[in-house]
């Protein structure tokens, strides 16, 4: 987060994966699409290999087993006020594990840009499962910019929120 004098303060959201930004409004799944969940974007991942790191600073308060999604809560915010949750494909908590290596814990304090869960893409899509990753806000704030086409992991930003 970060705070400029007489404006709201404003969370920027890095890209978790590198890939091809797309709205929600085109995830085929209900709950993302509707923005249900929060409003946010999704990425289309390259390659076969891909890892996904932290979008912002704060503590990872939630790293589901399989792997197939993790939420950051920002800096020293409640996850109910300011948190990014990273789902890697769609209908993925199905497949158990398989195809994702963790590579932080649940509790650990992480910097935007550090390695959370490793996926193989083909694997994923070997067993069915869309790749499309959502990546939304759940909080207090507004989605305030998005980007657009290509984006890395860690170096680009995905969206800004203001709180």
């Amino acid at each position: 987060m970060r705070a400029e004098p007489g404006r709201s303060s404003e969370l920027v959201v890095l890209a978790p994966l590198d890939g091809e930004v797309v709205p929600l409004e085109q995830v085929p799944d209900e709950v993302f699409a509707q923005k249900m969940v929060g409003d946010g974007l999704a990425i289309e991942p390259r390659g076969g290999v891909a890892v996904a790191v932290a979008p912002i600073s704060g503590r990872l308060v939630r790293l589901f087993p399989g792997g197939h999604a993790f939420v950051v809560a920002a800096g020293q915010a409640s996850p109910e006020e300011a948190a990014v949750i990273v789902h890697l494909g769609l209908d993925t908590v199905e497949l158990a594990g398989d195809g994702f290596t963790l590579l932080a814990r649940e509790g650990d304090q992480v910097e935007a840009g550090k390695p959370v869960v490793r996926f193989e893409r083909a694997r994923l899509e070997e067993r069915g499962k869309a790749v499309v990753s959502p990546v939304v806000f759940s909080g207090n704030g507004t989605v305030v910019q998005r980007a657009r086409g290509t984006v890395r992991a860690g170096r680009d930003v995905l969206f800004v929120v203001r709180l």
